[in-house]
């Protein structure tokens, strides 16, 4: 076996189902049993115990952690390192600080194992169909990994962009940049509805996806949006932020870049307690549509 992968959550399950339609050759583990037993029923090779899954593997080791960023990632990685040996590898595809992400790899690079850092995009359908991914890493590590990167993401969605901690810093800073395009969208349909006019919001959203400047995945998102939850009036517009919002705009300060639209996102997303916001309705169920995300209902 190839590929020993860790966490069937929404990016994660959908993933291996990717990795198996591509051919390739894993295995998967997740703590919780009602998953695995899902996915076996869909043809993907489950293992009761990670370390079943890392003995199944071939050498050099390859472990695909997708798991949540922080104390979770930092148990698989604690967990799973006394069964490697130099030479094999831990790929870390989820949004974790880069910060963790060079402090990780320093440490597995001592026992001679490498760490690299697959910064994911494209929501779950990416994950299942064709992703975006911004990968970080030493060559040696990349060069045994890039066959599965090119055929995981869609034509031209793979990048290895440096050494270790480029990936996941860069998928930080698209994150972040998310935030503010998602922010502009709430707003430019929040100006709509206090117009006089009476507008049809599934139809405005689906022409602007069709030859508009602003065109896209997300303004597809937003058709989506309006054409599952109607007039988004049972979402509580409270917006959730994970993470690489504030890590973004951290850095910003820590360079002395000026970034008021990413950071005026964010705050947004801070203070999302006014429930009378239509714009953060909105915003909360794009990233609902996209990354299934949790949508506060009444």
């Amino acid at each position: 076996m190839k590929i020993g992968l860790i966490g069937l959550g929404k990016m994660g399950y959908n993933l291996a189902l990717n990795m198996r339609d591509k051919g390739l050759d894993i295995g998967v583990y997740n703590r919780s049993k009602e998953p695995r037993e899902e996915i076996k029923n869909e043809g993907v090779q489950t293992f009761d115990t990670i370390e079943s899954l890392v003995d199944a593997l071939e050498s050099p080791k390859v472990v695909w952690i997708m798991v949540t960023a922080g104390p979770a990632t930092e148990a698989i990685i604690e967990q799973v390192t006394p069964l490697l040996s130099p030479g094999d590898i831990i790929v870390d595809g989820g949004n974790s600080r880069f910060s963790d992400t060079l402090r990780r790899g320093d440490a597995l690079e001592e026992k001679g194992i490498y760490f690299v850092d697959a910064g994911t995009s494209g929501g779950t359908d990416g994950a299942r169909y064709g992703a975006c991914m911004m990968v970080g890493g030493d060559e040696k590590a990349i060069a045994v990994l890039e066959p599965y990167f090119k055929v995981l993401n869609v034509e031209e969605g793979y990048l290895h962009c440096g050494k270790r901690g480029s990936g996941h810093y860069v998928k930080m800073v698209h994150n972040g940049i998310e935030y503010g395009m998602m922010q502009a969208v709430g707003e430019g349909l929040e100006i709509i509805r206090r117009s006089e006019f009476d507008v049809d919001f599934e139809k405005v959203a689906n022409v602007w996806n069709h030859g508009s400047i602003i065109a896209g995945y997300l303004m597809q998102m937003t058709k989506q949006a309006f054409e599952n939850n109607g007039m988004l009036e049972d979402i509580i517009p409270r917006i959730d932020a994970l993470g690489e919002g504030q890590w973004t705009v951290e850095e910003a300060i820590r360079l002395g870049v000026s970034a008021p639209v990413i950071t005026q996102s964010l705050f947004i997303r801070n203070a999302s307690k006014d429930e009378g916001k239509f714009s953060d309705r909105v915003v909360a169920a794009l990233r609902n549509e996209f990354g299934g995300h949790a949508l506060h209902k009444r």
